[in-house]
């Protein structure tokens, strides 16, 4: 309970309430079906990476800059933060989601914003379909973060914010043509709360769950293994991913 006595804290929290609510307003305005221009896949999975990108590298330094309910329901199984903290974080993320919709559904023409981009089933996936593909775009998500942002690492030259940008991109070129793509609750809630419509919501919105999703367990666990000092000395070179890790 100390934490809540934290201005640090206090800071993080609306840290991840103001990321949250820029990345659901970019991401969300570029898949408006503006009639001169219609958008590309390509174009919806680069604002999205060049989103969460941008809000990585100014408030990674704050919050950790998690921005999605299944980063941080990671890094809660990876015991990297309190329930506490998860819980402000988490809560704060859905919010600040549910406003950077609702303020971009406010200044955009009523003709224009349509279903703000909310997701849902498409070209005929089924349910169980559309789970397994969520599922994987949300763990190559967390293991990328993972990776990326591991200070013991000695080999990691390059900045987390690109690498978890590029990642976002990479979930959004195949998802979008599945569910639109959500790796992100919070991004799934919002649209969905504005319009009032929630069908199938359930598979993009697996944080409800009383526990953290499946994705978020595999993640954290697979990094742990194939990080462990013992995994490397058995098959890579000194110079090899994960060569400096200790767990």
């Amino acid at each position: 309970m100390w934490e809540l006595r934290s201005i640090a804290f206090s800071r993080a929290v609306f840290a991840e309430f103001l990321a949250t609510l820029v990345f659901v307003f970019f991401g969300l305005g570029s898949a408006l079906n503006w009639p001169q221009a219609l958008p590309s896949v390509l174009q919806i999975a680069m604002a999205f990476g060049l989103a969460i990108g941008t809000l990585v590298q100014a408030l990674g330094h704050v919050s950790g800059a998690h921005i999605n309910p299944a980063v941080t329901a990671a890094c809660l199984v990876g015991c990297h933060i309190s329930f506490l903290r998860a819980a402000f974080y988490v809560a704060a993320q859905l919010l600040g989601a549910v406003a950077g919709a609702a303020l971009l559904s406010e200044i955009t023409p009523p003709d224009i914003r349509g279903d703000l981009a909310v997701n849902a089933l498409s070209n005929n996936s089924t349910a169980g379909q559309a789970v397994t593909v969520e599922l994987f775009l949300t763990l190559q998500l967390v293991l990328c973060i993972f990776a990326s942002t591991d200070e013991r690492r000695g080999d990691n030259l390059g900045t987390p914010a690109l690498s978890i940008g590029f990642s976002v991109v990479l979930g959004h070129l195949l998802g979008i043509h599945y569910t639109g793509c959500s790796m992100n609750p919070a991004r799934s809630l919002a649209p969905a709360v504005v319009t009032g419509k929630f069908d199938n919501h359930w598979v993009m919105a697996e944080t409800s769950l009383p526990s953290p999703p499946p994705e978020t367990h595999l993640a954290g666990r697979a990094w742990g293994g194939i990080s462990k000092p013992s995994t490397v000395l058995l098959l890579g070179p000194p110079w090899s991913l994960g060569s400096t890790l200790q767990v």
